[in-house]
């Protein structure tokens, strides 16, 4: 953190914005560094947007490079994770394959950034809420190098975390390195972010709304700005090096919901489906938690995460004898693929629904082990997969029990992966407009809603905390889940202030003041004036009376009145003042009319900090929970 930095207030622009609870601050010290504009900070998101773009590709090119060589032998950048991995030339040495790559990115976590360990996201999270938005600038480097050692030798983990985190520190990298306040510097690293996924899935829409619902704690004009230049930008480069193709192809007669009376009960198993990938949003969220406090009783880091990939490859290998492909391996998009292209075989004489549930257990236990044992990936991209398996194993259930209606596999298939998606994660309008944008198929929107809704709300009764806040609460940070507009700020002066309050000269005795309050019902306040101008105030609690009286009660009211105080006029708006008593570091704000004549005859009330607590406090009560 640069050393002039000396503030603890996040900045808010506007006052009529949406914000969650403004990150934790040590001291109430208001930011002496300079606030950019919105142009400065536009071009600063620009910078971020084309860099995460570029990033992505650096990214995913290393994925196909250790892919190639671990998993085939051969020097080569291309890769496409959409189609299945060949038979490895190892034989049943690709069982290994997991455990070299591992044991590479324990060295490189290690040794260099441990923050790169995991799925990333819970640390930026993290680092906005608790670290004023500083990500060292190592953990970009580290991160692109663990997560491509890890996905490439077939870890089951996702990409989308890593390049989160990468385009997150390279904004942040920015803010520390261009003077700027907290809060600007946090809105590069939500930019990052947002950039990070709108690169990779080639989202544009869903990486704002992710940024959005994920990681700004407030959404104003001069948030929002940088984070959609940033992502629209990020969107661009990635068309360039990736294409503009969806991510997934799905058949263009999907017929997720048929425009026919039949629909209804379609619709229902939609339903249906997203209440059952609700159960299963919170066994992954549970299972993650458990795999880490599992793998954390083996000590050393080295063998803890070697027995963990050895898990997984003996999982990938045997599923390559068994069912003919790797299925589980890496990002899995392939599977993902075959699912919504109906091409997936169950092996033997296994039905298809049963095979599907099968591969749902076998990535969710080998994504929780390859991230509870030390690995660095994504879980967007696992959930993805978990959400396919369930969504078409679960379609051909309902099409064998209710032949008469109109099930489509695929329709399920993407469906699930949106529910699953907004289940575990939290963000619910980030899972339903991704889905859309990679599969790029409108008609599935309703549906999509409905089901992402019901995983919603059933996680949440069996599982407070989404994938991600769970690590922040167990680590004692709690993330705001809610969004809340601050009402009270827009609120008068006149409407906020307490009226208790005596207006006395200077030379009054407090025991004088005593007398006068008790005929007044017991007033707290006073406000002191020499000449009829206010010198100072004074808030009389208990303890104060207590030792007043108990020494000298001949004391007078200008020897006790503080002057840190400020004066602001009633018509002035709640934000402007609490910012005036910020900035000169006052405990109380005196409110004037607007009567001509001196000041100690306009006195209407006072304002304290603990008022102004109070006040946003009974302002959230509105949407309590």
């Amino acid at each position: 953190m640069p050393d002039d930095e000396t503030t603890v207030a996040p900045a808010a622009p506007e006052v009529a914005t949406a914000s969650r609870p403004p990150p934790a601050a040590p001291v109430a010290v208001l930011e002496q560094l300079p606030r950019l504009s919105l142009l400065p900070m536009v071009s600063l998101a620009l910078v971020v947007g084309i860099v995460t773009g570029v990033g992505a590709m650096v990214f995913r090119a290393l994925i196909g490079l250790v892919h190639n060589l671990m998993f085939l032998g051969k020097f080569s950048f291309a890769y496409n994770a959409s189609v299945f991995t060949p038979d490895s030339p190892w034989g049943a040495f690709v069982i290994l394959v997991p455990v070299i790559g591992g044991l590479g990115v324990t060295w490189v976590v290690s040794n260099f950034a441990p923050e790169a360990k995991g799925h990333g996201v819970p640390e930026v999270m993290d680092a906005i809420y608790y670290g004023r938005g500083i990500i060292r600038p190592v953990v970009a480097l580290v991160k692109s190098i663990a997560s491509a050692l890890a996905i490439g030798s077939g870890a089951a983990v996702g990409r989308e975390g890593p390049i989160i985190q990468i385009g997150s520190a390279l904004g942040s990298t920015l803010g520390q390195a261009i003077k700027m306040q907290a809060g600007q510097r946090i809105t590069l690293v939500a930019a990052g972010a947002g950039a990070g996924i709108a690169a990779t899935f080639n989202t544009p829409i869903g990486g704002v709304l992710f940024a959005t619902e994920l990681m700004l704690p407030e959404i104003s004009v001069d948030t929002f700005l940088p984070v959609a230049i940033a992502t629209g930008s990020a969107t661009f480069i990635g068309r360039l090096f990736f294409g503009a193709e969806p991510a997934f192809t799905v058949p263009i007669s999907l017929a997720s919901l048929p425009n026919e009376p039949s629909s209804v009960l379609t619709l229902l198993l939609y339903v249906a489906l997203g209440a059952i990938i609700g159960v299963a949003a919170a066994l992954f969220i549970r299972a993650l938690h458990w795999a880490e406090d599992g793998f954390d009783r083996i000590r050393g880091r080295y063998l803890r995460h070697l027995i963990g990939m050895l898990l997984v490859g003996l999982l990938i290998y045997g599923l390559l004898r068994w069912a003919g492909h790797y299925y589980v391996e890496g990002v899995g998009y392939a599977t993902i693929q075959a699912a919504l292209r109906e091409q997936i075989m169950a092996p033997g004489m296994l039905p298809l629904a049963l095979f599907f549930v099968l591969l749902f257990a076998a990535k969710l236990l080998a994504t929780t082990i390859s991230l509870g044992s030390g690995s660095s990936g994504g879980v967007f991209s696992p959930s993805l997969f978990m959400g396919a398996a369930i969504g078409s194993a679960f379609a051909s259930v309902a099409g064998w029990l209710l032949p008469g209606v109109p099930v489509s596999l695929p329709a399920f298939a993407m469906v699930g992966m949106g529910a699953m998606v907004g289940g575990s994660t939290g963000a619910a309008l980030t899972s339903v407009t991704m889905i859309f944008e990679m599969t790029r198929d409108y008609d599935i929107v309703l549906p999509m809603i409905l089901a992402v809704a019901l995983a919603l709300g059933v996680r949440r009764l069996l599982s407070r905390e989404n994938i991600y806040t769970l690590k922040l609460v167990r680590r004692g940070h709690p993330i705001p889940k809610a969004l809340h507009a601050n009402t009270f700020l827009v609120r008068s002066a006149a409407e906020i202030m307490e009226r208790d309050v005596l207006v006395l000269k200077e030379h009054v005795r407090f025991a004088d003041f005593l007398k006068l309050s008790s005929l007044q019902g017991g007033l707290r306040h006073v406000v002191v004036t020499r000449d009829g101008k206010i010198v100072g105030c004074l808030r009389v609690n208990t303890d104060l009376r207590r030792v007043i009286q108990a020494t000298d009660d001949e004391f007078k009211l200008g020897a006790l009145a503080r002057a840190d105080f400020v004066i602001v006029r009633e018509n002035e708006v709640a934000f402007d003042v609490i910012s005036t008593m910020w900035a000169k570091r006052a405990f109380m704000a005196v409110v004037l009319g607007h009567e001509a004549g001196d000041e100690s005859g306009r006195v209407l009330g006072v304002i304290t900090k603990e008022h102004v607590a109070d006040t946003v406090a009974r302002s959230v009560q509105i949407y309590r929970g």
